[in-house]
C-alpha cells in the first residue's frame, strides 16, 4: 500500500537525519536539463544547510550501468532526482536500502509501492503538469527544514523549464501553483500577465520577437529584419537615448500595438493560437539585476537547459546555488552559443526536407548526423511548437552513444491524441531491449542501431497510422 506524500517526506527526513548523525556521505545524481539542475541544486543546498556531507553530479540518462557503478562508489547514500524511473528493482539489488529517488516521470505500477521511490504519480499528482522534479525536491527540502522555503524560487524555474505552465494563460496548476505562490509571498517572484517574448529583460525588441520560437511565427521567427520592419511600422519607439529597448520596458499601449501588428502580419491564419501562446503569465525575479537573463523565469530556465545540453552542467548548477560572479558571464556565453546551435539545427532540418515525413497524425524527423543526442528534446519541442504541426505528434531521432539511436517525442499544441507517449516509448523500447519513458505529452527512448527498423515499424503501427484517439498496442 503506497504511503501518503507526507509520510514519504517524513521517511526522507528520517533517512537524511540518520545519514547526518552517523556521518554518512550522500551522493546526489541528477539529470542535465533545467529540471535536473534545479532539483539537484535544491536538494544539495538543503543537505548542505542541514550539515550533510554531500556531492552532486549530473547524467544525461539513467541505466543499469550507472546503477551498477554505485556499488563501487565511495558515498554511503544516494539521492537521484529527475531520473531512474523504472529502475527501483535494480537500485534495490545494488544499494539495498541506501537510496531515494525524487521524481515526477510516469513509473510502472509496481514502483509506486516502493518506499524509496518518492514520485508524484504515487500520490495522485500529475507529474506532467502539476509538479516536476524541482518541485518534488523542494517539498523534500521543506521536510528537512521549513527555512528552505526560499528555495521555492528555483522550483518555479524548474517548472517553467519543464513547460508545466499549462494552466490558463500559461499559469501553473496543482503543487506548482502552491509553490509559486509561496515564492510570491516571500517577494522572490512577481507574477504578471504580459507578452511572452524571449529575452524580456535582455534582448532588443526586434531580437526578442525574432528569437521567440514558441509559437513559431512563419516569416518572423528567426528573421530579425522582418521583425524590425514590422515594429517600425507599428510606430513603437525602439530606442531610448540610443539604447535598444527591451520588451519589459514597453507600456501597455505599446504592447497592444505589438499584438495588433503581429495579428495583421499573420493575416488571421492561426492568429488566435499564436496570440494564446504569446500572452500569458510571466515570472520575474526582482532580486536579480535588471537586464540580467536571470530576472525572467523562462530565460533563466533556458540558460540552465543550455548549460546541460552542451555539457556545462556545472555552470548551471553553480548559478542555481547562488554564484553570481564570473560564472554568470559564462552562463551568458553558453546561452548565446546554445541559441546559435538551435538555429543552425533547425535551418538544416528545414532545408533538407527529406529528413521530415508527415502523416495526418504524426511528424517523423530524422536528425541523424545533425542533432546531438543531448539536444533531441529541445529540437523536438521546437518542431512541435510550429503552428503548421498543430494537432500532431512529433518524433525526432538521432545518433546516441555506444551504437544507439535516441528518440524524442512531443505532442504539439492542440494535439487531441489519447496516445500516452511515456507508455508508447517505454513499452516500445522494452520490446527491443532498450529504455524509454517520460510523460504523456513528452517522452524519449533509446535503442541499439540494429533494432532501428523494428522500432520504426512499431511507431508506424502505433502512431503514424493511428487515428487521434487510438492508443499504443
Amino acid at each position: 500500500m503506497p504511503k501518503s506524500l507526507d509520510e514519504s517526506l517524513s521517511f526522507f527526513k528520517d533517512k537524511i537525519s540518520d545519514c547526518i548523525k552517523t556521518g554518512k556521505s550522500i551522493s546526489v545524481t541528477t539529470h542535465i536539463d533545467c529540471d535536473g539542475l534545479t532539483s539537484g541544486s535544491i536538494i544539495t543546498k538543503a543537505l548542505i544547510r542541514a550539515g550533510a556531507k554531500c556531492t552532486v553530479r549530473t547524467s544525461k540518462e539513467f541505466s543499469k550501468k550507472i546503477a551498477e557503478s554505485f556499488k563501487t562508489d565511495s558515498r554511503d547514500f544516494h539521492i537521484i532526482t529527475d531520473l531512474a524511473g523504472g529502475f527501483a528493482n535494480t537500485l534495490d539489488e545494488t544499494l539495498g536500502d541506501n537510496w531515494i529517488v525524487l521524481d515526477h516521470h510516469q513509473i510502472p505500477e509496481e514502483e509506486k509501492d516502493n518506499q524509496n521511490v518518492i514520485n508524484a504519480w504515487s500520490y495522485g499528482i500529475d507529474g506532467g503538469t502539476e509538479i516536476c522534479a524541482g518541485g518534488m525536491a523542494y517539498l523534500a527540502s521543506m521536510a528537512l527544514d521549513e527555512r528552505n522555503s526560499d528555495l521555492s524560487a528555483i522550483a518555479v524555474v524548474s517548472a517553467l523549464g519543464d513547460r508545466q505552465d499549462q494552466g490558463e494563460r500559461k499559469s501553473f496548476t496543482g503543487k506548482n501553483f502552491e509553490i509559486a505562490n509561496i515564492a510570491k509571498e516571500q517577494g522572490l517572484v512577481e507574477i504578471d500577465l504580459d507578452l511572452l517574448l524571449v529575452g524580456r529583460e535582455t534582448r532588443p525588441l526586434a531580437d526578442a520577437l525574432a528569437f521567440t520560437s514558441q509559437p513559431f511565427i512563419e516569416g518572423l521567427t528567426w528573421n530579425r529584419g522582418a521583425c524590425l520592419t514590422l515594429l517600425n511600422a507599428s510606430g513603437i519607439q525602439l530606442k531610448d537615448e540610443g539604447r535598444w529597448r527591451v520588451p519589459a520596458e514597453l507600456t501597455e499601449v505599446e504592447k497592444r500595438q505589438v499584438i495588433e501588428s503581429i495579428t495583421k502580419f499573420t493575416s488571421g491564419k492561426n492568429a488566435t493560437e499564436i496570440m494564446s501562446e504569446l500572452i500569458g503569465y510571466t515570472y520575474t525575479f526582482p532580486r536579480e539585476d535588471r537586464q540580467s537573463f536571470l530576472r525572467d523565469g523562462r530565460e533563466f530556465s533556458t540558460m540552465l537547459n543550455s548549460c546541460g545540453r552542451i555539457n556545462r552542467s556545472g555552470v548551471g548548477m553553480a548559478i542555481c546555488m547562488g554564484d553570481r560572479n564570473k560564472i554568470l558571464r559564462e552562463g551568458e556565453i553558453i546561452l548565446t552559443d546554445y541559441r546559435k546551435m538551435i538555429r543552425e539545427y533547425m535551418n538544416v532540418l528545414s532545408n533538407e526536407r527529406w529528413r521530415i515525413s508527415e502523416s495526418e497524425t504524426c511528424v517523423m524527423v530524422n536528425g541523424v548526423d545533425i542533432v546531438p543526442e543531448t539536444m533531441t528534446g529541445t529540437i523536438s519541442s521546437l518542431i512541435a511548437g510550429s503552428p503548421k504541426n498543430s494537432g500532431k505528434i512529433v518524433i525526432l531521432r538521432t545518433n546516441g552513444e555506444e551504437n544507439t539511436i535516441k528518440f524524442s517525442s512531443r505532442k504539439s499544441f492542440s494535439c487531441k491524441s489519447d496516445i500516452n507517449l511515456s507508455e508508447l516509448m517505454r513499452t516500445g523500447a522494452e520490446k527491443f531491449d532498450g529504455i524509454g519513458g517520460g510523460h504523456a505529452a513528452a517522452a524519449g527512448a533509446k535503442i541499439t542501431k540494429d533494432k532501428l527498423d523494428e522500432f520504426l515499424n512499431y511507431l508506424e503501427v502505433n502512431v503514424v497510422n493511428m487515428s487521434g484517439t487510438n492508443k499504443s498496442q
